[in-house]
Parts: structure tokens; C-alpha cells; sequence
């Protein structure tokens, strides 16, 4: 019997694959993406992994069990002292301060996509809030091992510790993790339940697309 996950997974199979397939991955893995790209990328999405860090201290307050808590805080700790020191360092270079990084004002699609996050986090429960993450650290970890697979840039430094970040063992583990949990956590679950949380595992996905697609056309206000 297939795993709920990848039952999941299958249905927004397109999806993944589009993201796979935008510029700003394609490019990124090959060294050409331009440096002002990315760098919108990184100051967006270090405001965007503050409200991911939010939703994950929420499962670690609805998770039922001590182990499961563990696991969840492991992964609050890799986001905020791992994965956003990243993004400082990226910065630094850059020569874009810690300060100025969170002074960074969210383009629409990082407002949108955290909004959803934060609403399904705090009105559902663990499950809920784990269906909103898992597109996120489970897309990456695919990215980052099939960029990794195919040869990092080397003439782009910037671009192999990114790479580096995301195909570790470490990530994977994690994400593989929030796979399992959302597997156990979803037995004994009736339909209506598990299409919601399908539906917001969908709406996950969509996002995830939009930001490789916001950060590429570095994304701003239409309107001020």
C-alpha cells in the first residue's frame, strides 16, 4: 500500500516537476542565475523562514508525544541557527547587513504564501501545520540532491554552498523525517480530513512555485 505522502507527492507531480524546471533553479544549478536574483531570493526568503520557524514551534506545541516534540524542535533549531545563518553569510557577502535583512518588507507572494502557513497552523492541528511545511522541506531536499547529482557549479561558489545546503544528509534526514510523522499521523483519519489536508499540501506546492517565480522576476508591489 503506497505511503500517504506519495500519494500526495503524485498528485501534484506537475507541479514539482515545473519547479524543477524554472529558470531560477536551472540556472542556479548551473552557475548562470544572476547575483541580483538572488539575492532578492535569499533577503525574501529569510523573512519568509521566520513564519516557517513560527509554524514549526506550533507542531512542536500540538505534537502528542515527547520523541515527536524532540524531532520537531530539531528542526526549529536547523532552520533558525543552520539554515537562516546561511542566508546571513550569503548576505554578508553581499555586503547586506543582519539588520538590514530584517528590515527586508515581504514581496506579495512571501505575504501570501506565509499567511497561508500561519493560518493552517494555528486554526488545525499538527497534522494541518505539517502539510504546510512539508512541500517546502521536502521540494528542497529533491532540488538541492538533483542539483547536486548533476554537478555543482564550482565556478560559483555562492551557488555550491546553497547546493551543499540543501542535498545534505542532515536536510534530508529531516525532511524524510516530516514524511514519516505525517504517514503515522494520518491513520485512522476520515476522508473529509484527509482531503483537507491534501488540499493544503496543494496549496503549499502552488506557493513554493510562485516564490521561485517571484524571485525570479524579483517580485514587487504593483501599487504603493
Amino acid at each position: 500500500m503506497a505511503r500517504f505522502t506519495e500519494i500526495m507527492r503524485d498528485q501534484v507531480s506537475e507541479i514539482w516537476e515545473l519547479e524543477r524546471r524554472h529558470p531560477f533553479v536551472v540556472e542556479l544549478g548551473a552557475g548562470d542565475l544572476p547575483l541580483e536574483k538572488f539575492q532578492w531570493y535569499m533577503k525574501q526568503d529569510y523573512i519568509f523562514l521566520i513564519d516557517f520557524s513560527r509554524v514549526i514551534a506550533l507542531t512542536v506545541a500540538k505534537a502528542d508525544s515527547l520523541e515527536d516534540m524532540s524531532w520537531f524542535s530539531r528542526l526549529l533549531h536547523e532552520t533558525l541557527n543552520t539554515e537562516m545563518a546561511l542566508h546571513v553569510s550569503f548576505c554578508k557577502d553581499f555586503g547586506i547587513t543582519e539588520a538590514e535583512l530584517l528590515a527586508t518588507k515581504p514581496a506579495p507572494t512571501t505575504v501570501a504564501y506565509t499567511n497561508h502557513m500561519l493560518k493552517c497552523a494555528y486554526m488545525g492541528g499538527v497534522v494541518e501545520a505539517v502539510a504546510t511545511l512539508l512541500p517546502c522541506s521536502w521540494g528542497y531536499a529533491e532540488i538541492g540532491q538533483a542539483l547536486a547529482a548533476q554537478g555543482k557549479p564550482e565556478h560559483q561558489p555562492l551557488y555550491c554552498r546553497w547546493i551543499e545546503m540543501y542535498s545534505s544528509t542532515e536536510f534530508g534526514e529531516l525532511a524524510e523525517w516530516l514524511r514519516s510523522f505525517m504517514d503515522r499521523a494520518v491513520k485512522g483519519l476520515d476522508e473529509d480530513h484527509l482531503s483537507k489536508v491534501q488540499d493544503i499540501f496543494l496549496d503549499s506546492s502552488r506557493y513554493e512555485y510562485l516564490f521561485w517565480d517571484a524571485a525570479y522576476r524579483m517580485e514587487g508591489w504593483s501599487i504603493s
